[in-house]
Parts: C-alpha cells; sequence; structure tokens
C-alpha cells in the first residue's frame, strides 16, 4: 500500500508543478509550453500490467486537461506514450525479465544510453501528439514543427533536471530468497 501512496503523492505533485508553475511560465513567443507532468508515466514500474497503466495515464492527462481546460488532449498523449512505453522498454532493455533487477525505469535500471533515448523518445511522441491536436484546429506546419522540437528539448532537460536532482530510493532485487 505504501508504493501507492507513493505514487499518488508524485502524481499529486507532478501535476501541481505542471498546472501552478509550468503553465503560468510566460510562452516562449507562443512555441514553448514546457511539460513535466507526464514523467510520471515513464517513471512508473515495470511490472505494472498494461491495462493498469493505460488506466493511470489517463487519469493523470484528465486531471491536467482538468485545470488547463484542454478537453482531452493531455489524457490523449499520455495514453499513447503509456501504450508505446512496454514496447520500447522491451526494445531497450535485456530480453529475460528475470534481468529486471530495479522496480521502475531510471539511470540505474537502464544504464544512460538507453535510459535517455527512453525519454527522449517518448517525450517526442507526448509533444509530437500533443502540438498535432492542438495544431488540427489552427496553425503552420512550421509553427507545429517548432512547436514540437523545442518542447520535447525543454521537456527533456526538465526530466534529466529532475531525475539527477531528485534521485527515486531504488533497491537492488536479487532472484535469492
Amino acid at each position: 500500500m505504501t508504493g501507492f501512496i507513493r505514487y499518488f503523492f508524485r502524481a499529486l505533485l507532478l501535476v501541481a508543478v505542471q498546472v501552478y508553475l509550468l503553465n503560468k511560465v510566460p510562452h516562449l513567443h507562443r512555441l514553448v509550453l514546457p511539460s513535466l507532468y507526464f514523467v510520471f508515466v515513464l517513471w512508473l514500474p515495470f511490472s505494472m500490467s498494461r491495462t493498469g497503466l493505460l488506466f493511470t495515464s489517463f487519469l493523470l492527462g484528465l486531471s491536467v486537461d482538468y485545470f488547463s481546460l484542454t478537453p482531452g488532449l493531455h489524457a490523449a498523449a499520455c495514453v499513447l506514450i503509456a501504450y508505446l512505453r512496454p514496447y520500447l522498454i522491451t526494445i531497450l532493455m535485456p530480453r529475460d525479465t528475470q534481468e529486471f533487477q530495479y522496480p521502475e525505469p531510471s539511470v540505474k535500471a537502464m544504464q544512460w544510453a538507453p535510459y535517455l533515448v527512453y525519454i527522449l523518445f517518448l517525450s517526442f511522441v507526448h509533444h509530437f501528439y500533443l502540438t498535432f491536436l492542438q495544431w488540427l484546429s489552427v496553425g503552420s506546419f512550421w509553427s507545429f514543427l517548432g512547436k514540437t522540437l523545442l518542447g520535447t528539448l525543454i521537456s527533456f532537460l526538465l526530466i534529466l533536471t529532475a531525475d539527477l536532482l531528485f534521485p527515486r530510493q531504488q533497491s537492488y532485487r536479487t532472484n535469492t530468497a
């Protein structure tokens, strides 16, 4: 139960930071909206079921949508990265499930290169889809491309900073009794 409480407070903190700090930052020529809330989906445990992962991501995105007054945009982007996450982990991590020695993705669990690819790819997918859904209403292609690339870059840097400044306590699991 303590794991649930820890993840609940992590989600609450990330949504609060997104809504009350990052959404209030004046946008750089309306191109960059820094996002950090979706790191919650990236940091969920390896062992979480696909249904639980999708449902949790939907609730996280819906809570950001509620405060941002964007009907379903963040929820759709979070569900998309939650859907792609297991496939990307199986590509980047060893095939044997017994080799998962840490409970959730991190630099310790995945090493630097796979972890950076993991963060960069899923942040790009998140920003691409979110910007694409907003772009359908109005916008030019160059604006779409600029928002996607700059948002991905800023979020990537925010995630790395959060990961380095606030390391998560992870215990090494062994297969011995």
